[in-house]
């Protein structure tokens, strides 16, 4: 008698074992997917891992230009948040009901940012130093679907050197491509977003915010979201007090400057 009652108990302790396990494996499978503007390529990895380890929701980042990424949106991709640099474009997939109703929002604004290539010994502090013949080559992201492209060709207009300076330009599919051509040399300079514009192998400064219209940032939940809860909870997060914070470090600021 006292034998079965063990290999009872010892069954009641298996089965307990493998549900807790199972119940653990469920909670830690939970999983989002943001796309995320490639402004954001520094702060959202810092503010998905606080996420994660308060929530234990894993977040899986796409990076790329807002307009390519809402391309994809359009056409079905599986995203479940997306964290764009504009908020036209957010408008745009609420309008054609991609979005799911009252998950739209303003999170921050972003800045531009002059950056240099330090092996370059020339002097470059202000746009118009850019016209200099030292500076060959000039990125920015292509304005044609990246907000910081265009942020970036309305403050060399309204600087008065679009038509003297274009000629030098090469276009990037996003900022952090833009910014790559400069760490790596191929161009002297380039005009990227303020918040991936702190690397080793660039110097940056400000571009004057009144040349150029305020880069206004706006998220959502998407429609397709399979687990639009937790989608819900990412999107707070990043508004809230420890998504702030990080967002601030990257020397984002509150909307509309």
């Amino acid at each position: 008698m006292k034998r079965i009652f063990l290999i009872i108990f010892f069954l009641l302790l298996t089965l307990c074992s493998i549900a807790d396990a199972a119940g653990a494996a469920q909670k830690e499978s939970r999983r989002i997917t943001v796309a995320g503007a490639a402004d954001l390529s520094f702060a959202l990895q810092e503010i998905s891992a606080d996420f994660e380890k308060e929530t234990n929701i894993k977040v899986v980042l796409t990076f790329g230009s807002t307009g390519m990424l809402a391309r994809q949106i359009e056409h079905g991709a599986p995203y479940d948040v997306f964290m764009a640099a504009d908020t036209a474009v957010i408008k745009e997939l609420d309008d054609r009901g991609l979005t799911v109703a009252g998950t739209s929002g303003v999170y921050a604004g972003g800045a531009l940012a002059i950056v240099k290539n330090k092996g370059s010994k020339v002097e470059v502090s202000e746009l118009k130093d850019l016209l200099k013949p030292e500076v060959r080559w000039v990125s920015i992201a292509q304005p044609l679907h990246a907000p910081y492209g265009r942020a970036a060709m309305e403050a060399l207009k309204n600087a008065g050197i679009w038509s003297t300076v274009k000629h030098k330009l090469v276009y990037g599919e996003n900022v952090r491509q833009a910014l790559t051509y400069v760490q790596t040399g191929d161009a002297t300079a380039g005009i990227v977003a303020l918040s991936v514009a702190d690397v080793p192998e660039v110097t940056y400064v400000r571009v004057p915010p009144e040349l150029y219209n305020p880069v206004n940032q706006s998220a959502c939940v998407l429609a397709v979201s399979k687990d639009k809860d937790a989608a819900k909870q990412f999107v707070a997060f990043v508004k809230g007090p420890v998504g702030s914070i990080t967002l601030k470090k990257y020397q984002f600021t509150a909307p509309n400057r």
